[in-house]
């Protein structure tokens, strides 16, 4: 295993003084078909496949895989149990929604700071931190099983997203050092997929163990049965993905190892009010801004499957379902489009992905209706989620220091769920005081807005649009690629 994860380790690192051709190599200028050191070779392109996902990445991938199985069993039924079950107005459930993206918010910084500091030896700890995040998730899933009122559900749901607040930062980081940074887009995009197809799988799985408990579900006047069936299903599954995690992911920088011509790591371990400095570096600034403004209009995923289940009066038997078809259009469009973003700007793809969005509030705002509407709804919502989520993260990757890379992740990832956060609240607030299609509109508009926002602030500076001009130097692939040493 740790055999695969070396051939495909990153490009050498150049000297200080070279450093400019390590861009050319990114961008695809270079003379060499992809192989990362700049060689030809007989298959040139399935080499470049081959550098452009690495060991690390799919084993990464195969651990979010089993993991989303687990929690998106959780996620799939839980919206129906706290509503329709307990009784949970869309008001308390706001707030219970956005408690997941804001614990995860809260840590996110804290796990990005862990995994950028090095051991005794000098190695780093993101695959110790990310352990501990995902173990954590994982000792949740059973303790849903002894608790039965909204505040205990918090709890627990609170301590479930510690642990993706924990792990998200030093896997992300894992993937990027993995990878060379022309292919970033690409290896994300894998990824994704495969963490995706776990998204795919979870919902399924979960409606095949309610029919298989037996029983009617308690929105049906049933009993608990089925329900504590899928959170005992989820927590075993959850424990395999951390023993994929321990015994096939290896850590990618070690006590010699240093990235992507970046200065040798020093002695001082980074302190956690450091990580707020790096928003210095204009292209994460930029990122950073936009991930905010962006998610402050990004209606959650359980409010939109409500909407479409009311519009629709499906079955509350197929709730459980809805989910799948933005699984499978993530699933399909995830590598697709993150090769795209390394052609076209990961900004640019970033910004297009809000614009699908929007096109799918508009849908099921529209007089259309019948089965065909939704399906389509489910669509450009997961092609959403394609274009934008690895996207971010590669974009993000391009402007940090290696040595920072877990704290820089995390400032555009807590941004963003901060901003998550925020529309949870406020949109079951609204929901609560003039409906749930009344409040949809007025996020449709506000996010139209903020994407007019976000073109502003991701626009391209002077020098890169002199740079693409006719007769100009050539443009690096990369958004904000100006790495500072």
């Amino acid at each position: 295993m740790y055999v695969a994860d070396s051939r495909s380790s990153k490009a050498p690192v150049a000297p200080a003084e070279t450093r400019p051709g390590r861009r050319e190599a990114a961008d695809g200028t270079g003379d060499g078909p992809g192989t990362g050191d700049g060689r030809r070779t007989a298959d040139g392109r399935r080499t470049a496949v081959r550098a452009a996902v690495p060991g690390t990445v799919v084993a990464l991938g195969v651990v979010s895989l089993v993991t989303d199985i687990s929690s998106e069993m959780v996620s799939a039924v839980l919206p129906l149990y706290l509503l329709t079950g307990l009784g949970l107005s869309p008001l308390g459930f706001g707030l219970l929604d956005g408690i997941q993206n804001g614990f995860s918010a809260v840590v996110r910084l804290l796990g990005g700071h862990l995994a950028d500091r090095r051991g005794r030896d000098g190695a780093s700890r993101h695959k110790a931190v990310a352990a501990v995040g995902y173990g954590l998730s994982a000792l949740c899933k059973p303790l849903l099983l002894l608790v039965h009122t909204v505040p205990l559900i918090g709890a627990v749901v609170a301590a479930d997203r510690t642990g993706k607040g924990l792990r998200t930062a030093p896997r992300d980081a894992m993937i990027s050092l993995a990878t060379e940074p022309a292919h970033r887009g690409r290896a994300f995009g894998v990824h994704r997929a495969m963490d995706t197809a776990g998204a795919l799988l979870g919902p399924l799985t979960a409606f095949l163990v309610l029919r298989l408990a037996g029983g009617p579900l308690l929105a049906d006047g049933g009993q608990q049965q089925g329900y504590h069936a899928v959170f005992a299903v989820s927590g075993c599954v959850a424990v395999l993905g951390v023993l994929v995690l321990l015994l096939f992911v290896p850590n990618r920088l070690d006590a010699a190892g240093t990235s992507e011509g970046a200065e040798p790591p020093s002695d001082a371990r980074p302190r956690l009010r450091d990580g707020l400095a790096l928003l210095r570096i204009p292209g994460l600034r930029r990122l950073t801004v936009c991930a905010v403004l962006l998610g402050l209009t990004t209606v959650s995923d359980s409010f939109l499957y409500l909407l479409v289940q009311r519009r629709l009066g499906l079955s509350v038997e197929y709730f459980p379902l809805l989910p799948l078809g933005t699984a499978g259009a993530f699933l399909l469009l995830a590598v697709p489009l993150g090769a795209l973003a390394d052609r076209i700007g990961r900004r640019r793809l970033f910004l297009a992905g809000h614009g699908v969005l929007l096109l799918a509030y508009g849908l099921l705002l529209s007089p259309l209706d019948g089965p065909a509407v939704v399906v389509c709804v489910l669509l450009l919502h997961g092609s959403f989620y394609a274009a934008t989520d690895g996207v971010l993260a590669a974009a993000a990757a391009d402007t940090v220091p290696a040595e920072r890379r877990g704290a820089g992740l995390a400032l555009v990832g807590t941004g963003q769920a901060l901003a998550r956060f925020a529309c949870s609240l406020v949109f079951g607030a609204l929901w609560s005081a003039v409906g749930g299609t009344t409040a949809l509109t007025w996020s449709a508009l506000a996010l139209a807005g903020c994407v007019t926002g976000a073109a502003f602030v991701l626009r391209e500076p002077a020098a890169a649009a002199a740079a693409a001009a006719p007769g100009g130097p050539a443009a690096p692939t990369t958004d904000d690629s100006e790495v500072p040493s």
